[in-house]
């Protein structure tokens, strides 16, 4: 099935990067954040070989951060989130959710603390910043919420250290998985992250003058020449792989933390309140409804999923596909699929609708390939 075309206007916003990305060849954009996001350049395989083997740059500007500062901006974002955010240091990233009253998941994001009450969060697709910001109005704290200039390149692959190190020296190949720093790049403010959504190694080169996007992006290309690095997208394939989860996708607000696998991440318990405290630690006693597992299939490789489709157990319907896709270094066709607890376990034999058909499909532990997170020594 093919995909309609996606008319560019003034009405939704291009990032700083755009330009460089027509430039650069891109072929296809969605609309993440109320932004243009390019999403192929032509040849989606080769972008996942670049990822997986070499260095690849991403325009991911429309990662619209989400500013908290102020007085109370640490009370504020313990209220948002049910991670204790007493145990992030400054400077250092964590993966968190929000959810609403009933432990829905209203999103997913990387926090970054940067000081002691200033906090950027970095959601999936979806208005973090309208619902934060209700939130903060609710509470009566000391806090202002906003957007700031800040906008995220990914540099991304096994290839990305030896860029970045071109371009940051060994401040790059010195920060640790997860941590982050201020600096610049001939006089262009940045943030540098050892984050990403690829699994690879990477970076997030999260730029802070918006005025600026095209001379960051050729300063990363021309470090990267020499690595054949390539402009590419996120993958499909790859964040699968590594079961890096889509809001709207794999997450919805009708599932909880305890649903997606994520519970370990969370401090339920912890002295602070936020919102939907009282409904998670009742998941938490209970167990979740329903499960999101991984399942590997057979047959030839499958047209990715423009929508949910349906899983079976025997002839009845019992769950849905959030997302599938053939895996290249796999070599077998991959899925994402949210099911009752009962079929949630290992080794479940279930089917799937792969389109053309009904295919047999189990279900397997994920991820399928593991985080890059140790940086190895250069030749």
């Amino acid at each position: 099935m093919s995909s309609p075309a996606i008319t560019i206007g003034p009405r939704v916003r291009k990032s700083p990067f755009y330009n460089a990305t027509i430039e650069a060849g891109a072929q296809a954009f969605t609309i993440y954040n109320h932004m243009f996001m390019p999403t192929s350049y032509g040849d989606t395989t080769a972008e996942y070989w670049a990822i997986v083997e070499g260095v690849s740059l991403w325009d991911v500007a429309a990662e619209r951060q989400v500013e908290i500062i102020g007085p109370d901006a640490l009370a504020l974002t313990q209220l948002l989130t049910p991670r204790d955010i007493d145990k992030c240091p400054i400077n250092r990233a964590r993966y968190v959710v929000f959810v609403d009253e009933n432990g829905g998941i209203v999103n997913d994001a990387v926090m970054y603390r940067h000081a002691e009450n200033h906090f950027w969060l970095s959601p999936g697709d979806g208005d973090v910043l309208l619902w934060a910001k209700g939130v903060a109005a609710q509470s009566g704290l000391d806090v202002t919420v906003r957007e700031p200039d800040a906008s995220p390149l990914q540099l991304q692959g096994p290839l990305a250290p030896r860029v970045a190190q071109k371009l940051f020296g060994d401040l790059a190949t010195e920060l640790g998985y997860y941590q982050f720093c201020h600096t610049s790049l001939e006089g262009i403010p940045v943030v540098l992250s050892r984050t990403g959504w690829s699994g690879e190694l990477g970076y997030e080169i999260i730029l802070k003058d918006g005025s600026k996007g095209t001379a960051l992006w050729d300063l990363c290309m021309a470090a990267g020449a020499e690595f054949n690095i390539q402009a590419a997208c996120p993958s499909l394939a790859r964040s699968m792989e590594g079961a890096l989860l889509s809001y709207c996708s794999d997450i919805t607000l009708n599932d909880s933390p305890f649903t997606i696998g994520m519970d370990r991440l969370l401090d339920i318990d912890k002295p602070h309140d936020y919102v939907g405290k009282a409904a998670l630690q009742a998941i938490a006693k209970t167990g979740p409804e329903r499960r999101l597992v991984g399942a590997n299939f057979g047959g030839e490789p499958v047209t990715p999923n423009q929508h949910f489709m349906d899983v079976k157990f025997g002839d009845d319907v019992i769950g849905h596909v959030t997302r599938y896709c053939w895996s290249p270094r796999l070599e077998h066709n991959i899925a994402l699929i949210n099911v009752p607890t009962a079929f949630a376990a290992t080794g479940t034999t279930l089917s799937l609708d792969a389109g053309d058909g009904w295919r047999e499909a189990e279900v397997v532990d994920i991820p399928w390939v593991p985080a890059e997170k140790i940086i190895p020594a250069f030749d």
